[in-house]
């Protein structure tokens, strides 16, 4: 059996359901998305010989590429050692380390980039101490968004002709990659991307981010930001409030980042009748059971009113004060190109 047979024993895992929501419609809807981008990265490490047998994996998450690589690691025996922040769920931090997932927690913020590059320095620092070890690096391995040349292939199959496409931004890797696969085939495809505000994927100013897996800190390589069409920023509540909308009326039991591309999706659709619509769904909602799906919880984080937006507002720039859900029209520039026209400059 070769290396690359040898990493799929968790392939069946990687492909969304596609499940038919209103009008035209689709939610690509995923039980965790990042197994798919994990396994290509390490398999094709392995097969380059960056990944030796038995090397320690090492990489930055707080969420469920951490858990992907921890079901991969320990299917294939590499060590795993997972650098992470306060905003690691504790049940998927006792799943990890029942993995057997080595689990670093930093909690002091870089004085640029906040916690996300505070792990990340952790991870250098671990990688010069210990030679041989292999860091996928999701936020600018080029595996990454090529992955999801499997996704594309799959909505064209089982959707045929595809008008828009919606999903969360984090990495860039699925929307970016998944765009990229789609637009030679739909000339017109429209993108449009979900972020969160206090994100500097489309130029935001930095600030804390309480939506895992939506945003960050740093910019990936990974986000192309000549595949968007259209950015939509969501605050946390706007998120919660459409996550149990999603569950509610379609049965999806989804996580806040599917709840915020069904939201944005949905307003789309609703304007462009007739107009096919795929929403990227990443996981799904057990790791918020204590949180989101908590009336308690839900009610002591969204106590604040008037934060949730039944529309988007448009914006003039990306750097706009944002305290609810905003958009503008990126129209498949650069982020430098944005900038300048808008009269700012990057972070």
């Amino acid at each position: 059996m070769s290396k690359r047979e040898l990493m799929r024993k968790l392939e069946d895992f990687e492909n969304p359901r596609i499940v038919p929501l209103d009008g035209a419609m689709y939610g690509a809807s995923f039980f965790l998305m990042k197994l798919l981008p994990a396994r290509f990265m390490l398999e094709n490490a392995a097969e380059r010989g960056d990944l030796k047998p038995g090397a320690t994996i090492c990489e930055s998450s707080s969420g469920t590429f951490g858990l992907a690589l921890a079901m991969l690691a320990l299917q294939h025996r590499h060590r795993l050692v997972l650098v992470s922040d306060w905003a690691l769920d504790r049940h998927l931090h006792r799943r990890l380390n029942e993995l057997g997932a080595q689990v670093t927690i930093v909690d002091t913020p870089a004085v640029s980039g906040g916690l996300q590059r505070a792990r990340l320095d952790r991870v250098h620092g671990y990688l010069r101490e210990h030679p041989g070890s292999y860091w996928p690096c999701q936020y600018d391995n080029a595996d990454n968004p090529l992955s999801y040349g499997k996704v594309a292939a799959l909505l064209i199959d089982r959707v045929g002709r595809i008008d828009c496409l919606v999903g969360p931004v984090g990495s860039g890797g699925s929307m970016c990659g998944t765009s990229r696969y789609l637009r030679p085939l739909f000339p017109h495809l429209y993108t449009i991307g979900v972020d969160t505000p206090n994100s500097v994927l489309f130029g935001q100013p930095s600030g804390r981010l309480n939506l895992s897996g939506l945003g960050g800190n740093i910019l990936p390589r990974n986000v192309d930001h000549s595949q968007f069409n259209e950015i939509h920023w969501l605050t946390p509540a706007e998120t919660y409030a459409a996550t149990h909308d999603l569950h509610r009326s379609h049965g999806l039991f989804m996580g806040p980042t599917s709840g915020a591309a069904f939201r944005v999706g949905q307003w789309w659709a609703r304007r462009n009748p007739g107009k096919t619509v795929v929403t990227l769904f990443p996981d799904e909602g057990h790791r918020y059971v204590e949180t989101v799906y908590d009336p308690q919880w839900l009610q002591s984080a969204t106590s604040r009113p008037g934060r949730v937006r039944e529309d988007p507002v448009t914006v003039a720039t990306p750097n706009d004060p944002m305290r609810g859900w905003s958009r503008f029209g990126w129209e498949r520039r650069s982020l430098g190109q944005v900038l300048g026209d808008t009269g700012q400059t990057p972070a």
